[in-house]
């Protein structure tokens, strides 16, 4: 059975989509990228700034689903320029312990949603 996870505390859906999907205790988040829920605006800031909003709308997700990073068991990374990764790498790391964190991938992609420069999807399990 599916649950459908709404909050208002990430960026409301800018398509055909739901924030995040709970199918049995696998929860499946959509790929947020750096707007501020309330404003529905791009953070300004650059790449470092979108990738803190991006880990703040993910939080606020997971929250919904009473989980947290610690149930994070695989991350999508998407990056309009590779040349950035290190600085999404440390964004992202604060959020993980380095010897729980989950597994991943990271790709350069030519346009991302609003062309930013970030996006991270995530699953995670209870």
């Amino acid at each position: 059975m599916k649950q459908f996870i709404k909050t208002e505390h990430a960026p409301a859906p800018i398509g055909p989509y739901n924030q995040a999907v709970l199918v049995n205790d696998t929860l499946y988040v959509s790929g947020q990228i750096g707007l501020d829920p309330v404003s529905m605006k791009l953070v300004e800031g650059g790449v470092v700034a979108e990738t803190e909003q991006v880990m703040l709308n993910l939080k606020a997700v997971l929250d919904a689903a009473n989980m947290s990073f610690d149930n994070v068991i695989k991350s999508t990374i998407f990056v309009a320029d590779m040349h950035d990764f290190s600085k999404v790498n440390e964004v992202y790391g604060k959020y993980f312990d380095t010897s729980t964190a989950p597994a991943r991938e990271c790709v350069e992609a030519s346009n991302l949603p609003k062309f930013v420069t970030v996006e991270i999807s995530v699953i995670a399990v209870k």
